[in-house]
């Protein structure tokens, strides 16, 4: 969840640190700071966001070419000065950073107390970086070892880089569970969470994978596993432009990651959809066909708004391939000990690759013969690289937290997955087939119809901006799309939201309809769409404000709404990527108009690596 950065070059360190801070705070902004090596180690560390970092270290002596930094996302520790990152360790030789959770930490601060250690902050990290120096003083052995010994201790998520006053240009680090990339330049080394601190320095990158250990220098790059042995860094090209994590004139990421939704959902389509030809090509799905055909289940594994893709695609499975699908929580699939049989499918869904429970999930059904295909966002990430095969949706970093345009990458790759599966096993006919082809292949140009709208959305979203509750209600393919709305206002404004079947209404939640509570409605044109205009009546009957989101032309619907966000007509199977878009906006426009931070909503972070 927090984002880490290092260099050691010849530049100054300091603001390659920085700049890289800022394009990390998506995955933490509750604190920030840095460690320079200039003739010993200068710590500088900041509550609240990177920007305050910067203010508080004016006049400092920022001079050094090796550097870490780190914004976090608290665990272990309220947010605070002390409690920032990076840690120094009792004899102040060693500076350390990390990302994740070490669940063993309280036995090792105890063991640590008896020891005589004292600790200046509450975190779990404080406690790991006095154990490796502990090592080191007490096996007079090296630091590189002395991490080795250590980690074989440590129980649970990190990546740590370290600085060691002794070795001025040398950082070392460690991963297990959570992501590092080591950009590789010409006499130099960048580090990072992601590629996004990199990006303007090289192109070379080299993932870092589970129980490695690497040492960097300006000009060398070792890297070894636990157990000493040195490993051959495989370098990769990142195909990643700078403009895609800039905003491009955008007051905020999220607004951009929005309106570049036609463009990212054609990129998914792009070069594997052909509606001329009547074909899909997908080499990871080919490879796995057979297999796909025959099984009893398929099961999607996710968390968050990636599960609602998943809830989404459930439909589109049963209803084009006939297979019986299974949505989890990947948090609770994990231990559920469910039952899985050799054969069955996992679909992992994430945007960024690396969520924590949704690998652990896959860990454990690939060693009970599942096939794992993987849909996510990030190229070389963690999910992608444990399975089988699967798809990238090409929607490009996303950096606002509240995911807009993942979602709807996933969704498409989804589709196409059960559109080519159902036609290979004869469960779709040929003119079903090839009119779904050419409804999918018409997404792009919808979303950017709708998007044309956003105005009119905006002026809604100025109308409701004080409501203390909301209620989203959906039947069928659009349920899923009633929680993802939900979701996102619930992110972006933090007004509380409700997602809720429309036929579940009459169970409990109309209980709570009255003149203040807005109700949205996705009551697109479908085979529920006679139904869900009931549910309106219902509400309207008892005064709550509806919102609706309709097909355009569907003036009944219109008439019993005070308020409607239109999209163009399109088959229920594709309409879900189109009516999330107004409910995006809707969710960003009341953030805004509430004067609230909408890319970095309070409390949240955009890539969940620890559980």
């Amino acid at each position: 969840m927090c984002g880490i950065v290092g260099y050691t070059g010849p530049r100054e360190a300091y603001p390659v640190i920085i700049k890289g801070l800022k394009r990390l705070e998506y995955r933490g902004y509750d604190s920030s700071g840095v460690a320079l090596q200039n003739g010993g180690l200068n710590v500088y560390k900041k509550k609240g966001k990177v920007a305050e970092l910067e203010e508080s270290v004016v006049g400092k002596n920022l001079h050094a070419h090796v550097g870490i930094g780190h914004t976090r996302w608290a665990t272990h520790g309220e947010p605070n000065d002390r409690n920032a990152h990076p840690h120094q360790s009792a004899s102040g030789k060693l500076a350390m950073i990390h990302n994740g959770i070490i669940e063993n930490y309280a036995q090792l601060k105890g063991e640590l107390v008896k020891k005589g250690y004292t600790f200046k902050s509450d975190t779990d990290t404080e406690v790991l970086l006095n154990f490796i120096e502990e090592i080191k003083i007490n096996n007079d052995c090296s630091l590189e070892e002395a991490i080795r010994i250590a980690l074989k201790r440590v129980v649970g998520a990190y990546v740590i880089l370290l600085l060691d006053e002794d070795n001025p240009d040398t950082i070392i680090a460690a991963r297990k569970g959570s992501p590092l990339v080591i950009g590789v330049g010409k006499g130099e080394h960048f580090l990072g969470s992601d590629a996004s601190p990199m990006l303007e320095y090289t192109k070379e990158v080299v993932y870092v994978n589970d129980y490695e250990l690497a040492i960097i220098k300006p000009d060398e790059l070792i890297l070894k596993n636990l157990g000493n042995e040195k490993l051959t860094p495989y370098v990769q090209k990142l195909d990643i432009e700078l403009a895609a994590i800039e905003k491009g004139g955008y007051d905020h990421f999220m607004l951009k990651e929005i309106f570049e939704q036609p463009q990212t959902i054609y990129d998914c389509l792009r070069g594997r959809l052909d509606a001329v030809a009547g074909t899909i090509t997908m080499s990871g799905v080919q490879q796995y066909a057979e297999q796909i055909m025959q099984a009893n289940r398929i099961i999607m594994v996710a968390c968050g708004t990636s599960w609602h893709s998943g809830l989404v695609a459930e439909y589109i499975f049963e209803e084009l391939c006939r297979i019986n699908v299974e949505v989890e929580y990947a948090s609770e699939f994990r231990y559920r000990n469910p039952v899985i049989n050799k054969g069955d499918i996992i679909i992992a869904i994430s945007q960024s690759g690396e969520t924590a429970d949704t690998l652990v999930a896959i860990e454990t059904a690939k060693e009970k013969g599942a096939i794992i295909l993987g849909v996510v966002n990030v190229v070389g990430s963690s999910i992608a690289r444990i399975s089988h095969a699967g798809a990238y949706t090409h929607a490009g970093p996303e950096i606002g937290v509240a995911s807009t345009k993942a979602f709807t990458g996933q969704l498409a790759v989804l589709t196409m997955i059960a559109l080519k599966v159902g036609y290979m096993k004869g469960t779709i006919n040929e003119a079903r087939y090839r009119q779904l082809l050419n409804e999918l292949n018409e997404v792009p140009e919808k979303v950017a119809w709708v998007l044309n709208h956003h105005e009119h959305i905006k002026k809604i979203a100025e109308k409701y901006k004080d409501a203390r509750d909301f209620l989203y209600l959906g039947r069928g393919y659009n349920f899923a799309v009633a929680l993802e709305g939900a979701l996102k206002l619930k992110e972006i404004s933090y007004i509380h939201a409700e997602g809720y079947p429309a036929a579940e209404m009459k169970h409990g939640p109309i209980a709570l309809v009255d003149e203040n509570l807005p109700v949205v409605f996705i009551a697109t044109r479908d085979a529920y769409h006679e139904k869900i205009v009931s549910n309106m009546q219902e509400i309207k009957a008892r005064k709550g404000q509806v919102i609706s989101v309709i097909t355009e032309g569907d003036e009944h619907s219109a008439s019993l709404s005070q308020d409607v966000m239109v999209i163009p007509e399109a088959d229920e199977i594709v309409a879900p990527l189109l009516s999330v878009v107004p409910l995006q906006l809707l969710a960003y426009y009341i953030g805004v108009a509430k004067g609230l931070d909408v890319d970095k909503p309070r409390n949240l972070a955009k890539s969940v690596t620890v559980e």
